[in-house]
């Protein structure tokens, strides 16, 4: 029986701000190992540190102390542009903010970042346009954010974090500024898309709803995991 290799491994992950009158623990020394193709929850009340964490795993903050590993590489103490190296090769991300760029069409915006990786225009276009197909936007290609509801923007913005197919994707409440119709939706495609790309999923919620669609939820409190439960994923059921 083959061992599951490790996406992330996290070891002894603490987050201190010293504010000069006070001391804040954010979080309290974590440690969890996500296996590849694993679809992992964090849940948390407000304040509970699980957006901070999410930050550390992304290279985007930094601890301090302990260690995060992604994909093998071991980033704590890596500069911004090793950090940036990294993320471009190992990651993709959903923000519940679509951070689509105003100026650039739809395909455009899911293309960049295999542009920014150095990739070729026709392989990239090619798999733009297969990922836009994909979430249901193929009329859709020379459209700017601003002709697209809030669902196609997410859309798009899904596509886009596909696009370099990365090891680990990270979504922070992806579906948070979404009605439930089109929030239904989105996770069903951000699923059926990890399920399809083989992606190592890390999702930050507050929604049980969402949470249940996941293989494994790490619950947060007070800086500390208080839980952390291997299940069986509901089925996304379409209204």
């Amino acid at each position: 029986m083959s061992i599951s290799k490790q996406a992330i491994a996290v070891r002894g992950l603490t987050k201190v701000i010293d504010t000069g009158t006070h001391r804040v623990e954010i979080l309290r020394g974590i440690d969890f190992a996500v296996p590849a193709g694993q679809f992992l929850a964090i849940m948390g009340a407000s304040g509970s540190g699980k957006s901070t964490l999410l930050g550390l795993l992304a290279g985007l903050d930094s601890a301090s102390t302990g260690s995060v590993v992604l994909d093998g590489v071991d980033i704590t103490g890596l500069g911004e542009d090793e950090l940036a190296l990294v993320r471009g090769k190992k990651l993709g991300f959903v923000f519940q903010s679509y951070q689509l760029i105003p100026t650039l069409t739809a395909e455009e915006n899911v293309l960049l970042p295999f542009e920014l990786a150095g990739g070729g225009s026709r392989e990239g276009l090619s798999r733009a346009r297969e990922l836009l197909t994909s979430v249901g936007l193929a009329d859709r290609l020379d459209h700017y954010p601003v002709q697209l509801s809030g669902g196609e923007q997410q859309r798009v913005a899904l596509a886009r974090a596909f696009m370099v197919k990365p090891p680990i994707l990270m979504a922070d409440e992806p579906t948070g500024n979404l009605d439930s119709v089109n929030g239904l939706h989105v996770l069903e495609l951000l699923i059926s898309l990890n399920r399809r790309e083989q992606t190592t999923l890390v999702l930050v919620t507050h929604d049980k709803q969402l949470a249940a669609h996941a293989d494994r939820v790490i619950t947060l409190k007070d800086g500390l995991i208080v839980a952390d439960e291997v299940q069986q994923p509901a089925e996304v059921m379409q209204r």
